[in-house]
């Protein structure tokens, strides 16, 4: 068993390691986590096998919590913390220490060149330092030392939260070593309160406060942010809590990586030509790295999120750039092992994989940042898994000569592998970015007539129960022996157990046989499964595209009325609402409206007409942009054919009942050309069943012909591309397809070193230069392309057959465009830089672009933003806040007097966190808040798992119900009702559904529901 199994990166003593394996095996139980063998390590030996000891003695449900609970009593408040100890001494041996100031007495190994060569060695080594005679000489601690002396004392989530709260004051003025020692034994929970006290509300926004009840939750994951100046000055803001986890952080722990954000040069007018200006800027940072207290962390890794990031948060720079501790002086890091202890930067890199091996600096980086993929672990020792590297299957002509494009083969299987089932089983179903999506398994009730309806609706519940089959397709980054592999896994029942069959074209990064003997940590992490496919909404390229091929406007026209008719309908008819609400399920999170509509709450009840009104908003701006939704339509992960036997123009598609048949058309985002929609013959392949058995959901592409299907739709493969498929007769009836996207030669390779033709210190240089180049120096063909792609594909579609030569020309412009566009889409890891000619420019757009100079469009899409537009709803914002009779009973004066001041709190903390400018971090506190007082409420997550008195829980909801009802009365906005019911929702839920005469409730799957409505 490797010790990433084990939990990463944290070793232990044998004998502590080998009486966790024993408990493990003897109860079933998983290992512990990092932050449970942190706390084991940070214990020391003696400790931590006496705590084991009497663990192995007990009925164990959560290893890691219950070690968590053992070692926390035998702390005690009354503990006088330890002297002092001399920091002017020699290193421990293994754990790397410095000096939290850099000395000039001091010798370190240089891994950044300094700019223009000026400057002093460059402090970014994880080398320990060594200290000259002179240093070692005892002396008295300053102020300072000793401040930082006593916060290296403390966990590290408290030292930062210090460090954040404090604002970037010098530590020692604003506490003193035993002001800080003081706080040393409280719950993180009782730490931040007092330190927030002290500091936070001197220094801090109120905005940025850090309040979690879970600060312990090993399930939970730190994230620890930096902001830094363009004249290198930072400042700490964190940390924050996720639910998901990197390979980066798994493997270093949360703690010893550091989101770092540059700031933006303030004069737009400096005259900026090149990069050098950001490195002069930064080039304190790049030279020292960043001082946390005690540690020192530099410069790592960074990662372009590209538009999918940037919608996620448009004011906030998409490229992700992340540092990691290289040493620390704190007391409480020298009795902890670290992974990284004595190894430089590069040596650290190549702990992941050897990606010096690729071909350039450009490409290193891209590949490396496969790290910082969101992943779920499977707990799999891949020393005992058969890992075979097999052939592709090359594209060819009639005569069986292979295909190339830019001296490259074309291949039919590029991205695909196969896994055998018993190992494919370990992966959980309906993963989506490293996260198990629960809405699938989260039940809700639905108050139905249980005479009428309980026969068909059980029937159905039944049928949408999982099988323990495995998901059959896993999109995943495996990291093995300096391999670094990225693509899709395919369920293969043919294949022996233990047994991954990866090809050529998966393999991102080949291991240097030079350093075969030295360890690297190896994991297969997965970011999504093949998951049952939700309804599928058309975007703006796809029906310019069905247009141009002979969908008439009617159709789309139609799709729209019937949209905006169930919009308006919603307000008056319950099952048009609960449609609404589930098409709008990424702003109705907590399935609120659902769940108020089940339980017999009238559609007039001021806070549900409140809430459809903002559903409502937003599905109107979706309609807007074209996101239309049409039957028989739905996106698929694709693979390829594993038995071949497919021809060129057939696909296989499996669906929930099995493999469907028929003609379906084809088309991924972002396709742009004309000939991205594909006809395709959906066709039965008995021979899958056998391969695949009963897993489900995914499009199979045929292995013959001279180009891969895939490729002529956007240039796609399948590493995780999902593919839009339709099987709706009207589309189908009207679309005729165009000859595919051919590619013009792509752009030209950029000439270069490779990255072993770099000393290590060099490429470090070079390394963050292109961070900076990125960051600062983005390129905009790519959205330039796509602008002048939408304006012209409209002239196109408005243009009448007796404009024929001004439609030749415009769709010559189309295709050239086309070109730059999915080069563009490629040029970041080939380093090369695209642009967008003047002449296919687009000078005007289409009014629906929202752009300056714009043009009334009479295309489809023009007409769609048109009709949406002229479309007045009726308002329901300003109704009359009322209270339902069912809750217009006496609660007790106690409970009203409890909640009266907790809805205080709760309103200032909302006020506070909706001030902030960063959308993830304003979601990640409203949220919080609201879990804070669920906590408070049921004592427990949910509702659902409350050991509280049920009238004790049924009183306060009713409380929290009129004071907040009351409140929205006298604001004159039943906005302010949402305390209610994000609070005390399923409370008052239970209420209502106890109180209808004659009918008990059921249970129902909202996968389940979403299928009876």
């Amino acid at each position: 068993m490797d010790d990433l199994e084990l939990g990463t990166g944290v070793p232990l003593p044998r004998s502590v390691e080998e009486m966790l394996e024993r408990i493990c095996l003897s109860q079933n139980l998983a290992p512990a986590d990092d932050l449970a063998r942190r706390k084991l390590a940070a214990a020391g030996e003696e400790l931590a096998l006496e705590k084991l000891r009497r663990i192995a003695n007990c009925k164990v449900k959560n290893l890691s919590k219950f070690i968590m609970h053992m070692l926390s009593q035998s702390r005690s408040p009354s503990q006088s913390p330890p002297p002092p100890r001399k920091r002017n001494r020699i290193p421990d041996s293994h754990s790397p220490t410095g000096s939290p100031s850099c000395s000039p007495n001091t010798r370190r190994v240089c891994l950044f060149k300094n700019p223009r060569g000026t400057g002093g060695p460059i402090p970014c080594s994880l080398n320990a330092e060594t200290e000259t005679e002179t240093s070692r000489q005892p002396r008295e601690m300053t102020q300072a030392e000793a401040a930082l002396e006593a916060l290296g004392e403390l966990e590290f989530n408290k030292q930062f939260l210090i460090l954040n709260y404090t604002a970037g004051n010098e530590l020692h003025k604003v506490a003193t070593a035993d002001d800080i020692r003081k706080l040393k034994h409280l719950t993180m929970v009782r730490f931040e309160a007092e330190v927030w006290r002290l500091f936070g509300q001197k220094y801090v926004k109120k905005e940025d406060r850090r309040m979690y009840d879970d600060w312990d939750d090993e399930r939970r994951t730190y994230i620890y942010d930096c902001y830094v100046s363009t004249e290198g000055s930072y400042r700490f803001k964190g940390p924050f809590l996720s639910n998901t986890k990197t390979h980066l952080q798994k493997v270093l722990g949360d703690d010893n990586i550091l989101r770092v954000k540059f700031a933006e040069e303030a004069n737009e007018n400096s005259g900026i030509d090149s990069h050098d200006h950001y490195f002069a800027g930064y080039r304190k940072i790049a030279r020292e790295g960043i001082k946390v207290g005690l540690r020192r962390y530099c410069f790592f890794v960074f990662k372009d999120g590209g538009n999918q990031e940037k919608r996620k948060n448009p004011n906030s720079s998409p490229v992700k750039c992340f540092f990691i501790r290289i040493h620390s002086d704190a007391q409480i890091d020298q009795k902890v092992p670290y992974c990284l202890s004595n190894k430089t930067i590069s040596e650290a890199r190549k702990l992941f994989m050897h990606a010096h091996t690729v071909s350039s600096v450009a490409n290193y980086m891209a590949r490396f940042s496969l790290i910082l993929s969101k992943t779920y672990s499977l707990n799999i020792d891949l020393s005992s898994v058969d890992i075979d590297i097999i052939e592709d299957k090359y594209c060819v002509d009639e005569h069986g000569k292979r295909m190339s494009r830019d001296e490259k083969p074309l291949i039919h299987t590029d991205g695909t592998g196969f896994i055998s089932a018993d190992l494919a089983v370990k992966c959980p179903k309906n993963l989506h970015e490293g996260r198990l999506l629960k809405d699938e398994d989260t039940e809700i009730l639905l108050n139905l007539n249980c005479d009428e309806h309980e026969d068909n609706v059980m029937e159905t519940i039944e049928q949408g129960i999982e099988t323990q089959e495995p998901p059959m397709l896993m999109q995943f980054r495996l990291f093995n022996n300096g391999y670094a592999v990225k693509g899709t896994f395919l369920v293969s029942k043919m294949l022996e157990p233990k047994t991954i069959k990866i090809r050529h074209s998966m393999v991102k990064v080949v291991p240097d046989p030079e350093l075969k003997n030295i360890p690297t940590k190896n994991s297969l992490e997965v970011i999504g499964t093949s998951n049952r496919p939700k309804k599928a909404y058309f975007s703006r390229n796809l029906i310019a595209l069905l247009s141009y091929g002979g969908v008439p406007n009617r159709f789309f026209i139609g799709l729209l009325r019937k949209a905006l008719k169930e919009a308006h309908g919603a307000f008056r008819n319950k099952s048009a609402a609960m449609r609404v609400a589930m098409n709008r399920g990424v702003m109705d999170k907590d399935s609120t409206v659902e769940r108020m509509i089940s339980c017999g709450i009238p559609l007039e009840e001021p806070y549900l007409q409140h809430r459809l009104s903002i559903l409502l908003k937003e599905q109107k701006l979706s309609l807007r942009g074209g996101k239309l939704c049409a039957d028989d339509s739905y996106y698929l992960m694709g693979t390829a054919d594993p038995t071949g036997k497919l021809k060129s123009d057939e696909v296989c598609i499996v669906l929930d009942n099995g493999q469907v048949s028929g003609k379906v058309l084809v088309y991924r985002n972002p396709g742009v050309h004309f000939g991205d929609v594909h006809v395709l013959k959906a066709t039965y392949v008995e021979e899958l069943e056998s391969f695949v058995g009963n897993a489900k959901y995914a499009i199979f592409f045929s292995r013959k012909g001279p180009r891969s299907i895939a490729d002529e739709i956007a240039g796609g493969d399948f590493d995780g591309d999902m593919y839009w498929i339709s099987r709706n007769p009207e589309l189908l009836q009207h679309f005729k397809p165009s000859e595919p996207w051919s590619p013009n030669p792509s752009i030209r390779k950029v000439e270069g070193k490779t990255p072993t033709e770099f000393s290590d210190e060099d490429l470090e240089d070079e390394l963050f230069k292109l961070f900076l180049t990125t960051r600062f120096k983005p390129s905009y063909a790519m959205g330039e392309a796509a602008d002048s792609l939408t304006a012209l594909m409209d002239r196109v579609l408005t243009l009448g057959d007796d404009c024929a030569e001004e439609k030749t020309i415009v769709k010559d412009k189309i295709s050239k465009l086309v070109d730059i566009y999915y080069d563009a889409l490629d040029a970041p890891k080939k380093g090369a830089k695209v642009e967008v000619p003047k002449d296919l420019k687009s000078k005007s757009f289409p009014h629906y672009m929202e752009k300056r100079n714009s043009y009334t469009s009479t295309s489809i899409l023009g007409k769609i933003y048109d009709e949406v537009i002229e479309y007045q709803a009726e308002d329901h914002s300003s109704k009359e806040i009322w209270k339902l009779a069912h809750f217009e009973v006496d609660v007790p004066r106690d409970c009203l007097n409890r909640w009266s001041s907790h809805y205080e709190e709760y309103r200032k903390e909302m006020t506070n966190a909706m001030k902030n400018d960063d959308r993830d971090v304003k979601n990640q506190s409203t949220n919080q808040i609201k879990r804070k007082y669920k906590m408070i409420l049921y004592e427990a997550e949910e509702f659902e798992d409350s050991k509280r008195n049920i009238d004790e829980i049924h009183n306060e909801a009713l409380a929290i119900y009129h004071l907040s009802y009351d409140y929205a009365k006298s604001r004159g906005g039943a906005s302010y009702c949402s305390f209610a019911w994000s609070v005390a929702g399923p409370a008052l839920y239970n209420i209502l559904i106890s109180k209808q005469a004659g009918e008990k409730a059921i249970q129902c799957l909202p996968s389940v529901l979403r299928e009876l409505i």
